[in-house]
């Protein structure tokens, strides 16, 4: 699974808030509705929170493995 923990702790460390991707970034609510839930996004979707963060895509996502995957 993609998990996008990694996305809510860079933009609490860069004082990036919801309320300012949504109002000043433009970001769907929806998008943000998807990330939370760790659905699948596009990666149009993941470039833009790698520009308005200014950070590599690792500071976003990662990927875990399900622990039905691991036979």
């Amino acid at each position: 699974m993609i998990s996008y923990q990694r996305l809510w702790e860079t933009m609490r460390k860069k004082g990036v808030t919801q309320y300012a991707l949504i109002n000043k970034y433009h970001v769907s609510p929806g998008q943000i509705t998807r990330l939370k839930r760790n659905e699948s996004v596009s990666t149009h979707t993941i470039d833009v929170f790698c520009r308005i963060l200014d950070c590599p895509v690792e500071q976003i996502m990662e990927y875990l493995p399900d622990s039905s995957d691991q036979d």
